[in-house]
């Protein structure tokens, strides 16, 4: 009997020293982090560029008297860390979690959420010192049905003792007036290459990446006034050739652009080729995996520089635009970037 007890406590210790044994290497897993969420920033005074929005906010905190808030603009310009910021700096990392609800518009934008979850969470009342910030609504509406933004404006009326709320969009023009006229409204704008370009090397120095000036440059051009796409690509860069340095041409394939000599290799085609020609040249590009889109962005910049008359150029844009449309549409990038290109030869054509 002692013999089989003895064995069984045996077995039984044995699985606690494998859990001890595999703690550290969970904890290490657990701390790998995109680099966007590392580096978001933890208090007001760190977000860049948005100066306005800042000094607001700041004097908002200092007192008692923060409105219902709609920020708006272009992604990855620091809306959302704005607000979680100045909610943390608001309750602390301790009452954050209890005060703050955050929604995502993106996946809960239905009426049955604002008369659920936002409901309940707006009559809660907290016993504290600060009752005039007892809870916070963080809602992201970019994509949130009429009859849910309807519902969320009665809320905001009666809770309004209780409750602050934080609307976030892409496009102010898809929330309805008496949403907007109940909020404080600021602008968010994209990010200025040289802000940009400030964060990217302080992240660089502090993940000690080797880079080159032409790869920083690249990122910001790339990114097109969005950091976080050009912190999300620098991570992809730095992964891809870890111990080495980062170069343009490994930033340009990362985040899929077409390279300028391709371009300008079809738009010569466009100019002075052929038909058949113009057939191979698009059917390769499309083959090599390069979106449509993307082809159609740089078309359009390089159209733009062009030595063309405005009437040409018109014409072209207009096409495009009309291209644009039938790609988010889902129709065949094949068949829209060579009804585009026929066009760009038929009016290079007309202006010689």
């Amino acid at each position: 009997m002692q013999a089989f007890l003895k064995g069984a406590t045996a077995h039984t210790a044995r699985p606690q020293k494998d859990k001890t044994a595999a703690g550290p290497s969970t904890e290490k897993k657990a701390k790998a982090v995109p680099w966007v969420e590392k580096y978001r920033p933890k208090s007001v005074d760190e977000v860049a560029f948005q100066e306005e929005v800042v000094a607001v906010l700041k004097k908002s905190l200092e007192g008692a008297d923060l409105p219902n808030l709609l920020f708006y603009g272009p992604p990855g310009t620091g809306k959302t860390s704005t607000i979680l910021a100045a909610a943390r700096e608001l309750y602390g990392p301790e009452l954050f979690r209890q005060r703050v609800l955050e929604l995502n518009a993106s996946d809960e934008r239905g009426i049955q959420v604002v008369r659920e979850k936002v409901k309940n969470f707006a009559q809660l009342t907290v016993a504290g010192t600060r009752s005039d910030f007892p809870d916070g609504s963080c809602s992201l509406t970019n994509s949130m049905t009429a009859p849910a933004q309807a519902a969320l404006r009665r809320t905001m009326e009666k809770e309004s003792r209780t409750t602050r709320f934080c609307l976030i969009c892409n496009y102010i023009s898809r929330i309805i007036e008496p949403l907007t006229s109940r909020c404080s409204k600021f602008r968010f704008k994209p990010l200025a290459n040289q802000i940009q370009e400030e964060r990217l090397l302080q992240i660089c120095d502090k993940e000690n990446l080797k880079y080159t000036k032409e790869s920083i440059t690249a990122l910001v051009k790339v990114s097109e006034g969005d950091l976080r796409k050009a912190i999300t690509f620098l991570q992809c860069a730095a992964r891809l050739n870890s111990n080495k340095e980062i170069t343009e041409q490994a930033v340009i394939e990362i985040a899929g652009v077409v390279p300028s000599k391709m371009i300008d290799n079809l738009l010569q085609i466009s100019f002075k080729g052929t038909f058949e020609k113009l057939e191979v040249a698009i059917r390769n590009m499309v083959d090599d995996g390069y979106a449509a889109t993307q082809i159609l962005s740089q078309l359009h910049e390089s159209i733009i520089e062009r030595d063309l008359g405005d009437k040409e150029k018109s014409a072209i844009t207009e096409k495009m635009a009309v291209v644009s449309k039938c790609l988010a549409d889902g129709a065949d990038e094949y068949l829209q970037m060579l009804s585009l290109c026929s066009v760009i030869m038929q009016q290079a054509s007309q202006n010689s």
